[in-house]
């Protein structure tokens, strides 16, 4: 049988007689053209992602609330196991079920006084705000009393749905409850989210990420612990000042005080109003001891407490925080409020380690 030989391949080469190819109507001949073509699609989709995020900021803030969270659990589970010599797994569990077995005993065994005072503080609020209406307009100051009276229905609507959350406790909020189920699965096996969202990333860009990572969640920790002291110190210095005193609803107020803490700027004065307003309902001398109270929780949280946490966290600028606070709760409503510390602190971080790479570049 005889063998066939092997046909030459021709090349792919254009022939030099064959027909130029003609440019489309999408392809840009001009370089100059070219480039700015390149430059406007960087821009439009970077304002496409802006929108998008925009469009999906409720659901991206609740991600970032669950992080935050899971930042308390594993702070929680790492402060443990400088004392218990057991798995990262266990630790978690042993945090989650001492947070519970607290809020079931705050329902519990608090639950229903607390509500009972929830009930009565937008009343109370009300009656001693027409009171000193009242002696301002005695004093010759000019005002519609029945617009400031509706100006006080609409702000003690924000204080009763306050109180009613706080008398209900830990209510079956989805919001709070989808975050409290992602901070679980955070803090549980944070480096396999860590993993795969580097794995998005360019290979090499993934050690700058881990690096920041790494900083970010040492930050939001000692950030998050620090504004736990603080909480419990303020809530339960209240408690006791007050209830010493006979201060009614002295359980509402710590645990309002104590809530509010978490908002650095703004929880501090509404706590304040609310006490002070509530103590001179049981009369002057009462009323000036409330604001003792609160003066002396206030300048202990403020020259011992929050200096300290800054020592070891993010040393954010009063103003900034305050700044961020007021946009995000505009824009997101509470859960923007609680969320805007942690979130000005990662980006102060992330900021910060890009300066350092660009020097180092």
């Amino acid at each position: 049988m005889a063998e066939t030989k092997a046909r030459p391949v021709r090349s792919a080469r254009p022939r030099k007689d064959a027909a130029p190819v003609q440019a489309g109507p999408s392809d840009i001949s001009d370089p100059i053209l070219r480039g700015e073509f390149k430059r406007a699609a960087v821009w439009i989709g970077l304002a496409a992602t802006l929108a998008l995020a925009i469009y999906l900021a409720q659901p991206l803030l609740v991600i970032f609330g669950g992080m935050v969270f899971a930042a308390m659990i594993d702070g929680g589970a790492r402060l443990l196991g400088r004392v218990l010599p057991i798995g990262r797994g266990w630790r978690v569990g042993l945090v989650l079920l001492l947070t519970l077995a607290f809020l079931f005993w705050v329902a519990m065994f608090a639950g229903t006084s607390i509500a009972a005072e929830a009930a009565q503080l937008p009343g109370t609020v009300k009656d001693q705000t027409l009171k000193i209406l009242s002696w301002l307009k005695g004093q010759g100051v000019h005002f519609d009393m029945q617009s400031m009276e509706g100006l006080i229905e609409k702000a003690l609507g924000g204080v009763g749905q306050l109180t009613s959350a706080v008398g209900g406790v830990i209510g079956a909020f989805t919001t709070a409850f989808l975050i409290a189920v992602m901070a679980i699965y955070f803090a549980v096996e944070p480096q396999l989210y860590r993993r795969g969202f580097a794995w998005l990333l360019p290979s090499n860009e993934r050690e700058h990420f881990e690096g920041t990572a790494t900083i970010m969640g040492k930050t939001l920790r000692r950030l998050l612990a620090g504004r736990l002291l603080g909480m419990l110190i303020e809530g339960v210095a209240t408690w006791a000042l007050l209830a010493a005193y006979g201060v009614p609803m002295a359980g509402l107020l710590g645990l309002l005080t104590g809530l509010l803490a978490f908002l650095p700027n703004i929880g501090a004065p509404i706590s304040g109003v609310l006490m002070v307003l509530v103590g001179f309902s049981g009369g002057a001398e009462m009323g000036i001891y409330c604001v003792i109270v609160y003066v002396v929780v206030q300048v202990v949280d403020g020259n011992i407490i929050v200096p300290m946490v800054a020592k070891h966290t993010a040393d954010l600028a009063p103003a900034l925080v305050l700044g961020a606070q007021l946009i995000m709760g505009a824009l997101f409503g509470l859960l923007g409020l609680m969320l805007a510390d942690p979130l000005v602190a990662m980006i102060k971080v992330a900021l910060e380690r890009q300066s350092e790479r660009n020097e180092s570049a």
